[in-house]
């Protein structure tokens, strides 16, 4: 039998996915190898009846430019006990390509491990995807899709904030990313929003969500000083990360549970729950001032990627077969900045229990510093006079003090 590879993706959908497909099944094709594609993640390869097709080069060419993955996607995450070997054997897979972010990772090296200990030699070479550019890879090297999710959160936020400026009125944007704030700082910074709020500018003082109110209303006070009447706020859900269930449960906001007991946060707006929170505070405090939510979150995964995810993604993809004939497993492909293919092994980027570490924003870094200190509109000393007007203690809205920055 032919010898094969094996494509799976899983997680969420990223742009540039299909031209990851494309770019490898166009190679291995090339190198005389079957391309099987399988569908829902790891959801079926350890059954009776895998869900799979073959690739052909035909259907690589049609989807590479395309958003959205044309192999169907599935967060199933399989316990160590449900592994088999005889999809594997069956198809003569000599590797397993895996398109996803840290929980695809960490599975795909699980499964290297359980097929290596079974004297069955399958290389595994995981591509990092995800929007939330989380990932810990490389300084200054994107995870795929990343950029293609902000360009097009841009395109929307930019239109959400000439509204703001033609109503008169606020927007509270909630933007995507898990634990990490790289898309909310990416969109706001574009932006020019002034206020962006992501959870790892909270590290030195607890993210709650008094703290993050308090913050919204500094930039609107200090737009207020400066006579403008509108603005925007970019916040991260990865907020949500941070906060204990009484914290969310405690905004009174009626939720859903998922069998563990805690509020499914998927099936609500955070942007409305920072707004109802907001205009509530607005009234007690005896502001005047009028917001909207509004989410930016799943219309930006699979958005058709930008010139630079389909130059990246066709980079990684046909990287992987270099990687491979170099006897490279147990990897994430990296590309770094002079177009170089680099492994990045698991084991150097997973913690004691075998997780992969996530990426955050680095606070210290100047293009950070440089935006929070110089970019935003909030209150600090000298605005307490001005800021009197509004409320009586201005100082509770000192951006610095809130931070304790």
């Amino acid at each position: 039998m032919k010898e094969a590879i094996a494509i799976l993706c899983a997680g969420g959908p990223a742009p540039g996915i299909n031209t990851v497909i494309g770019s490898v099944t166009k190679v291995f094709l090339n190198a005389g190898f079957n391309v099987l594609g399988l569908h829902g993640g790891y959801k079926t390869i350890f059954t009776d009846n895998p869900d799979f097709e073959y690739l052909d080069f035909v259907f690589a060419d049609k989807i590479y430019s395309t958003g959205g993955s044309i192999l169907r996607m599935s967060r199933y995450k399989p316990k160590d006990s449900e592994f088999k070997t005889d999809f594997f054997v069956k198809n003569n897979i000599k590797l397993l390509v895996t398109i996803g972010g840290d929980d695809t990772a960490s599975t795909a090296n699980r499964l290297s491990r359980f097929l290596a200990d079974n004297k069955l030699s399958v290389a595994n070479i995981h591509v990092p995807k995800t929007i939330d550019n989380d990932l810990p890879l490389p300084e200054g090297n994107p995870t795929f899709g990343y950029h293609s999710a902000k360009e097009e959160g841009v395109r929307l936020a930019t239109t959400i904030y000439e509204d703001a400026r033609t109503s008169g009125n606020w927007f509270i944007v909630s933007a995507m990313g898990r634990e990490a704030g790289h898309l909310a700082f990416g969109i706001g910074t574009a932006c020019h929003y002034p206020m962006i709020i992501i959870p790892e500018m909270f590290n030195k003082t607890k993210v709650n969500f008094d703290r993050i109110l308090r913050l919204i209303i500094s930039s609107i006070i200090k737009r207020l000083i400066l006579n403008i009447s509108y603005g925007a706020v970019i916040i991260s859900e990865g907020v949500f990360h941070f906060m204990s269930d009484e914290e969310i449960e405690g905004t009174g906001i009626n939720f859903t549970y998922d069998e563990h007991g805690h509020p499914e946060l998927g099936n609500v707006s955070k942007s409305h729950i920072f707004n109802i929170l907001l205009q509530h505070r607005l009234k007690r405090i005896k502001i005047n001032v009028r917001s909207r939510p509004n989410e930016i979150g799943y219309e930006l995964r699979c958005c058709r990627p930008i010139a630079y995810d389909l130059t990246y993604a066709t980079l990684l993809g046909t990287g992987i077969i270099k990687l491979y004939k170099e006897g490279k497993t147990g990897c994430m492909i990296t590309v770094d900045q002079k177009g170089s293919v680099i492994p990045l092994y698991l084991k150097d980027v997973e913690d004691e229990n075998g997780k992969i570490k996530p990426r955050l924003v680095n606070m210290e870094s100047e293009r950070v510093k440089l935006v929070f200190e110089n970019n935003l509109h909030y209150i600090k000393q000298s605005d307490y006079k001005e800021a009197k007007k509004y409320v009586p203690n201005p100082e509770h809205y000192d951006f610095f003090k809130i931070l304790n920055w």
